[in-house]
This record gives structure tokens, C-alpha cells and sequence, in this order.
């Protein structure tokens, strides 16, 4: 049942899987929040693990960086390995004014100039949205634990580094909240195969006021969003 992209068995991984793009930072919630933890994968060094949180079974496995990326790995779990849901944890540079450094931003929907939805031919444009029912649990949790979250539009851009340096000025004027580089791909693989996902994400940096995080703040900004997707993962 393997692919050339994961050695997993079928059965091995958990209907639902949480994905941030370091594979290292899977290995870091398998270890310290997981029980009874199984590696499924090493192929590539993206890990996998499936194992238990608050008694139910939970798998959590690495996406790399960018749309083609996540885009092979989450069409994978869920064709080929049954996955239903899929929570990508993530990072995000800020755009809009009222979003800080440490606000987790849940991705309501994701535009983005990539070109990944030019494969299904459709005759006009599809806005990838996240699953509601994901999304409200998700809200639901951060809320009733306190942490900070805006929900919104985020932009999951195919560049980094731009030579268009208008490019930040025209996505804040239509109220994005962020620029990450995955959930676009994540939600339109959802829309096509009928599953749910979503995308959860800690704001890292902040493009005009130029606030960052420490590395001790990212370990506890990190955490919170860790907590908010174990929690909807079960619940």
C-alpha cells in the first residue's frame, strides 16, 4: 500500500492527521503529546507517527514547504490512506493591522496566485474554504482556552521572495489577514475528494511593523496552536 512518498500500511494512520510543514515539529508533537507513538514514515526524512491523544487515535506527519509539496502528501493520505480530515499547523507572516505576533489565525479561506486549481478546468475560480464544521470546533476551542485568534482570509503565495515589491500593499488592502505558502493547495485537494481540512496558524512575523518572535516565543506560540489542533482533532 506504500507510495513513493510514504512507507505506511494501510491502517497505520488515523483518520485524522495534523500537518506542519518541519517535519521535525511533527516528531516534537508525537514526543511530547502523543502515547503509544508508532513512526509510519521516513521516506524523504517527512516523519510520520500515529499514536494516541486523550485516549484517540491521531496521526501527525510533516508537508515541506509550498503548495506542490503539501499537495502531494495530503492528495496521499487522503486517496490512498483513507484520511478524512486533515489540520495543517503552521506559521504565517502577518499583513493586517490588527493581527500581532503570537495571534493564531485560523485560515476561513485561502486565495492565492498559484496556478495548482488550473488541473481541474473549471470555467472560473474556485475559492478554497475551509471545512466549517472543523472551523467552528476549532474557534470554539481557542476561545474557551483563551488564546488569542482571528479567523479570516489568508493568501498561500507560491514565492517568498518577490520581485514585486507592491505585492504585500495589494493583498492587505483586501483585508488578508496572512501570507503562508500551503492551505491552498490543502483545501482544494479537500474540495475534490470530498474530505475536510483546515489550516491553523501561529503568526510568527509581522510584514510592516517588522515584530518577531524569539525562539522562546515560538516554542510557546507553537504549543497553543499544537493544543488548539489536538483538541479539534478529537473532539
Amino acid at each position: 500500500m506504500s507510495t513513493p512518498h510514504n512507507k505506511a500500511e494501510k491502517g497505520e494512520i488515523a483518520k485524522t492527521v495534523l500537518m506542519p510543514g518541519d517535519p521535525l515539529r511533527a516528531q516534537f508533537i508525537a514526543e511530547n503529546y502523543l502515547e503509544d507513538v508508532v513512526c509510519f514514515n521516513t521516506v524523504r526524512n517527512m516523519l510520520g507517527y500515529t499514536g494516541t491523544y486523550q485516549g484517540k487515535k491521531v496521526s501527525v506527519m510533516g508537508h515541506g514547504m509550498g503548495m506542490p509539496s503539501i499537495g502531494i502528501y495530503s492528495y496521499e493520505l487522503y486517496e490512498q490512506y483513507d484520511v478524512e480530515e486533515i489540520i495543517r499547523i503552521g506559521s504565517a507572516g502577518a499583513l493586517a493591522d490588527d493581527v500581532d505576533v503570537m495571534d493564531i489565525v485560523i485560515a476561513m479561506g485561502a486565495s492565492t496566485n498559484s496556478n495548482y486549481a488550473s488541473q481541474y478546468k473549471l470555467p472560473g475560480i474556485l475559492a478554497p474554504i475551509a471545512d466549517y464544521s472543523l472551523l467552528r470546533k476549532a474557534v470554539a476551542i481557542a476561545e474557551e482556552m483563551k488564546y488569542p485568534v482571528k479567523v479570516g482570509n489568508v493568501l498561500s503565495s507560491d514565492t517568498f521572495y518577490t520581485d514585486d515589491k507592491t505585492f504585500n500593499d495589494a493583498w492587505k488592502k483586501m483585508h488578508v489577514l496572512a501570507i503562508e505558502m500551503e492551505a491552498a493547495a490543502l483545501y482544494y485537494n479537500a474540495a475534490r475528494l470530498g474530505k475536510k481540512a483546515l489550516c491553523i496558524l501561529t503568526i510568527s512575523d509581522h510584514l510592516y511593523t517588522h515584530k518577531e518572535l524569539s525562539s522562546k516565543e515560538r516554542q510557546t506560540g507553537f504549543r497553543q496552536m499544537m493544543e488548539i489542533a489536538l483538541k479539534t482533532a478529537i473532539s
